[in-house]
């Protein structure tokens, strides 16, 4: 005959204290970028805004930009299209790009993503790789005389 465990009576506290604290859902975290939330970044003029961001995109945008990023920035920036289609993959995102669809060209296909605030600081390019991995089967023909005797499974 087995025993049914009912639990001790430290078993019993434990129950009395999960009760009384009232376990609640753990609160989805607030997004901030360096200490800003997105509402006060969206507010803050641009000038401010882009000594906040990484080196590499804070020099892009500083030092100015050539046409093709600067229209495909101002595209990003101010166009409300379902997805907007870019080759341009060394364009820096700011936080009014964010919850855009853009779709970036990887130099084989259009990789379309959504931005997020995480991505702010980032370039389009980092989130279209360029390589894919590679997926080796068994020899090709004529491949060599020994590889012609591999067991077959």
């Amino acid at each position: 005959m087995a025993k049914e465990k009912t639990g001790g009576q430290k078993a019993a506290r434990r129950r009395q204290r999960k009760k009384k604290g009232g376990i609640t859902a753990k609160r989805k975290k607030e997004f901030t970028f360096r200490g800003y939330t997105m509402e006060e970044l969206l507010e803050m003029p641009f000038d401010e805004m882009v000594l906040l961001l990484p080196a590499r995109a804070r020099r892009t945008l500083t030092r100015d930009m050539n046409d093709e990023q600067r229209i495909a920035f101002e595209v990003l920036k101010n166009e409300n299209r379902e997805v907007t289609r870019t080759h341009r993959r060394d364009v820096p995102i700011i936080p009014q790009f964010v919850g855009k669809k853009v779709a970036v060209y990887n130099g084989k296909e259009f990789i379309e993503f959504e931005i997020k605030p995480e991505m702010i600081g980032h370039f389009t390019g980092e989130f279209a790789m360029t390589r894919s991995e590679v997926k080796h089967s068994g020899p090709g023909v004529g491949a060599t005389r020994g590889s012609k005797f591999l067991p077959l499974k």
